[in-house]
């Protein structure tokens, strides 16, 4: 028995080191390590104030220790905690009907991360054609660059080699296609297709927006073969586009739908929403989680819901949108030699590198934070900006002129 605990462990110092010393190195984190955080605002364990425009990647969407939600939580917690799934609870019930009541969906299933929501989604797909039509139906279509989560299935089903090396042998009929491409769909889209997923914004992919035209065509081809159209809101949901999930301002409606992320600002929850039809499918013991549905994550996932999902509040989204747009095409105009486009939705952006800049957009990316600003990347050629939904005017403006000091300072190296 290897006794290395005492008492004094909550005690000891911590710092970025001990990252590297104790823990499985999947991840890279910055060199500071944060403290403490209130709304768009953070301290690292220095002191230093940021502007956190982040969200830890579009999460903590009513900003970090949102009043409502510690309130809610806290109430909570004095309550009730975990019950398993023999039982279930008041805080999911209330949820599940918001959820449906607040979309096309008659059914709600809860987990705890987006991978989770997309696996259940992936599992529902393949039982329902399996069921209806046969062990023949059975083949997945995604598209190239998109990410539905790390599990085998959900990092096989995303569309990016990398995230797939070493892992192999990997779960077979699963086929990918160009984003946005009308003639590929059409192409690998067939009878033998059981589910077709899409991220109506693609967010690690690099920030692209679905065209309407494909979309649509995907709603399409999967009415016209029986396949199921899933789209993976986990990013692009909960107001973030300026609508309560972004297939609303598509006019495009899925069979089934996923979310995460922002649905519990930082509590873990995920989400797979879907009809009384499809639902019918899975049946007892056919798929499950321990903690999917707990009445903590429940009541906090409602609070942000009914917090998020009111005309006044996904209006001031858009127009915070439009004056976060503007601000990223002064930079544009004012640096043309690092910048090219800005693209995404609602507060959701990507400012897309130039040529001459290819490659470098870790390195704006710490230039921000050593000027206080933290922004996020997607891929190497493209600095993602994902604010809290409640972003200030000031904020964004804030954020635009600690932008021109960090790109100031690369001029100048």
């Amino acid at each position: 028995m290897n006794a290395k605990l005492d008492s004094s462990v909550t005690e000891r110092p911590v710092t970025r080191q001990t990252f590297d010393e104790v823990l499985v190195p999947t991840y890279a984190p910055a060199a500071m390590v944060p403290v403490r955080a209130s709304g768009l605002d953070l301290w690292d364990q220095a002191g230093k104030h940021y502007l956190d425009f982040t969200s830890g990647i579009a999460v903590t969407s009513l900003g970090h220790c949102a009043p409502a939600v510690v309130e809610a939580l806290t109430k909570q917690i004095n309550t009730l905690w975990h019950l398993g799934n023999g039982y279930s609870n008041e805080p999911v019930l209330r949820l599940a009907l918001a959820l449906t009541e607040a979309t096309f969906a008659d059914r709600a299933f809860f987990c705890n991360s987006g991978a989770e929501a997309n696996e259940a989604a992936l599992k529902l797909a393949r039982k329902y054609a399996h069921t209806k039509f046969g062990p023949n139906k059975s083949r997945i279509i995604s598209c190239f660059s998109s990410f539905h989560g790390r599990t085998l299935f959900t990092v096989s089903v995303g569309g990016q080699a990398k995230y797939t090396e070493g892992f192999e042998p990997l779960p077979q009929e699963i086929n990918h296609i160009a984003y946005n491409d009308i003639e590929a769909a059409r192409a690998a889209i067939g009878d033998d297709v059981c589910a077709v997923i899409v991220e109506p914004v693609q967010g690690e992919g690099g920030v692209v927006p679905g065209d309407a035209a494909y979309l649509k065509e995907l709603r399409a081809l999967c009415d016209k073969t029986g396949a199921l159209l899933i789209f993976d809101e986990v990013q692009s949901g909960m107001g973030r586009t300026g609508e309560l999930f972004a297939y609303m301002g598509y006019g495009v409606t899925p069979d089934i739908l996923t979310a995460a992320k922002a649905l519990g600002n930082g509590y873990p929850i995920g989400a797979m929403l879907t009809t009384h039809e499809l639902a019918a499918t899975l049946g007892v013991g056919t798929h499950g989680t321990t903690y999917g549905g707990n009445p903590l994550a429940a009541t906090v996932a409602l609070t942000v819901l009914e917090t998020i999902n009111t005309p006044a509040f996904l209006a001031r989204v858009k127009d915070a949108s439009a004056k976060l747009v503007a601000m990223l095409q002064g930079l544009i105009t004012d640096y043309p030699h690092m910048f090219s486009i800005v693209r995404g939705s609602g507060l959701l952006l990507g400012l897309v590198v130039s040529d001459a800049f290819k490659g470098r957009a870790k390195d704006i990316q710490k230039a921000a934070e050593a000027q206080g600003l933290m922004v996020l990347i997607a891929g190497m050629d493209v600095v993602r900006l994902a604010p809290a939904l409640i972003v200030s005017d000031a904020q964004i403006a804030e954020a635009g002129r600690l932008l021109r000091l960090a790109l100031d300072g690369i001029k100048a190296a």
